[in-house]
């Protein structure tokens, strides 16, 4: 006689299932990510039933019968949302939201819903972490709602998607994934078969009815979203709220998009009222310089289309011990190793005697290759200490040769510096030579990490 329950082993990683332990996952690799959990079989006549069903309703269609309308793309009211979604809302799509635990990620949403609903449009919230009192009280610190907005506190599945069914929204919130379960997968809410499973009802009642479906993931230590790795290939679109509690300010990154560019962010304020949407990042981030201070140096990284200026700050100091230290915050610790590197060898400063301290103020982090020579002219303004001027601009990569090599959109970066207020930028010379700088800008295209610091 067949069990009726059984038993497998889910990979925590990718989701993969075998019937038996091992310490590796052959799917993808991961050591010591095998969890056992119960499983339930479904019987072969249901599933038989379920699928003649399901055959009289499937057709397929040619390209030119699909009707593609502007009115798919549903504004948010959040500028900032909408760029890093792809100009707005797909109906019919289902977007992963992840992020730390208290940065925003719910208050973001309500905030959308309320904007969404005062356009007319009708949209479900669905909490199975917090009360209808708790919510209630979260949505008058952001302000009125008004229009077709209600909400639910449920964790079942299946009587979710009743309701869905009854009440036909245009957009479906669900908070958050690790709570929801149904009642035919035996394990745990928040275990890989639950999560997978919840994530495949939502997907189906996404693109079966036309709605869009926002869910809301809670993040590991290591900042990846908790669950499967297939989770992350089920959604159409994966957004990460990014930022340091301690900070105002919120990143809204996009990290996979089938609906647009998969490099956008989207800048937010922290404040009493809810998070405020900052038009012009770069004025804000470069808010508090100090003046004629060494190690302070300017630089331009792009994100996605947009270009963010930024103070990179630089310490140089003569160090107490044999092995000298080296700290990065904001950008990749090995990169500033490599750079110190270079000027030792190609510069011949005795960097092997100082300490070196480098720091993205504000708590951004930039890994873009781009911010090389603004650190090495911070590490060598701060050993020279001697200030740079507070409106030039320096961007570029450095190799290992000392060379500064290219960088892509150099000439968004110029203008947006103008547009600030800089008068002088100092990038690499194959991209000066190929550009015509904005009226009032000055431009210095150097070839070596000398020549830029000859020009100091």
């Amino acid at each position: 006689m067949a069990k009726g329950r059984t038993t497998a082993f889910f990979c925590s990683e990718c989701g993969y299932e075998s019937a038996k332990w091992s310490g590796q996952c052959p799917a993808c690799k991961a050591w010591n990510t095998m969890v056992e959990e119960p499983v339930s079989k479904t019987s072969g006549g249901q599933a038989k039933r379920a699928g003649e069903s399901r055959i009289s309703s499937v057709k397929p269609s040619l390209l030119s019968e699909i009707d593609l309308k502007e009115e798919d793309r549903i504004t948010t009211g959040f500028g900032e949302l909408d760029r890093v979604l792809g100009d707005g809302i797909v109906a019919g799509s289902l977007v992963l939201v992840g992020g730390d635990p208290g940065i925003g990620k719910s208050t973001l949403l309500l905030q959308m819903c309320r904007n969404l609903a005062a356009d007319g449009h009708s949209v479900l919230y669905i909490s199975g972490e917090e009360s209808l009192k708790q919510i209630k009280m979260r949505a008058n610190r952001i302000g009125s709602i008004s229009g077709d907005l209600r909400f639910l506190c449920e964790t079942n599945l299946d009587r979710i998607q009743g309701v869905i069914e009854m009440e036909k929204p245009e957009i479906v919130i669900i908070d958050s994934i690790q709570t929801m379960y149904r009642e035919e997968v035996t394990s745990a809410p928040g275990s890989v078969s639950q999560v997978r499973e919840s994530t495949g009802l939502l997907m189906e009642i996404a693109k079966r009815g036309g709605i869009a479906v926002f869910v809301v993931g809670h993040v590991t230590k290591e900042g990846v979203v908790a669950g499967p790795r297939v989770l992350e290939h089920m959604v159409d679109t994966v957004l990460y709220f990014e930022g340091d509690r301690n900070a105002s300010y919120r990143i809204l990154r996009s990290v996979k998009n089938r609906f647009g560019s998969t490099n956008e962010i989207g800048v937010f304020e922290m404040r009493q009222e809810g998070l405020i949407q900052v038009e012009n990042p770069s004025e804000f981030m470069l808010e508090g310089r100090p003046e004629d201070a060494s190690g302070a140096v300017v630089s331009c990284s792009m994100e996605g289309t947009r270009p963010i200026l930024l103070e990179v700050q630089g310490l140089v100091t003569e160090t107490n011990f044999g092995m000298p230290r080296r700290t990065a915050a904001g950008t990749d610790y090995n990169r500033v190793n490599l750079l110190m590197a270079v000027l030792e060898k190609r510069c011949h400063y005795e960097m092997g005697r100082f300490d070196a301290y480098v720091n993205i103020a504000g708590g951004m982090r930039m890994n873009e290759p781009a911010l090389d020579l603004a650190i090495v002219m911070a590490l060598i303004s701060s050993y020279k200490d001697r200030p740079i001027n507070p409106k030039l601009l320096i961007f570029g990569e450095v190799g290992l040769s000392g060379e500064v090599r290219a960088v892509a959109q150099a000439e968004q970066r110029v203008h947006e510096a103008a547009k600030m207020g800089f008068g002088a930028c100092i990038l690499p010379k194959v991209c000066a030579d190929k550009m015509k700088g904005p009226a009032g800008m000055k431009l210095y295209g150097v070839s070596t990490v000398r020549e830029a610091i000859g020009l100091l």
